[in-house]
């Protein structure tokens, strides 16, 4: 699986009883370099920068969540207010940006997902979109 099949996973999973998809756009990175594994191309693609992908990286790496908490989340050029981190192995971050949305980002063994929810939709269906994507990767190994 490519990964930037990943993204219609994720997109899929997180529809509502309408159909509706809460999740808009994703990306995965690499957790060791922060290299973005999934193509801007995709027309769904969270676009973040380099650096804002090195520097998501780096906090799940070394599991210290500090510059979330003092500089909130940066992802295509916001900042989302880090809200908590969740899950018993540091693996789940969750952000929120007034008027932009929220992000969830989660890792598996080697990467990170980051998935963008619409202002006003659904988080608790992309965490869980996040989750099951997040397993399915571990899966594979990936």
């Amino acid at each position: 699986m490519s990964w930037d099949s990943y993204i219609s996973s994720l997109i899929d999973q997180s529809k509502n009883s309408s159909g509706d998809a809460q999740i808009d756009c994703a990306c995965i990175i690499a957790v060791d370099s922060g290299q973005k594994l999934t193509s801007d191309d995709n027309t769904k693609a969270f676009k973040i920068t380099n650096d804002e992908a090195v520097n998501i990286a780096k906090c799940f790496r070394s599991k210290n969540f500090s510059r979330f908490v003092a500089c909130g989340v940066r992802a295509e050029g916001l900042k989302y207010t880090y809200i908590r981190l969740r899950e018993e192995n540091d693996r789940l971050v969750l952000g929120k940006s007034r008027g932009e949305g929220s992000v969830t980002l989660q890792s598996s063994k080697t990467a990170v997902v980051v998935a963008h929810t619409k202002e006003g939709g659904d988080r608790i269906l992309t965490n869980k979109a996040v989750a099951n994507v997040v397993e399915k990767m571990e899966f594979e190994g990936k």
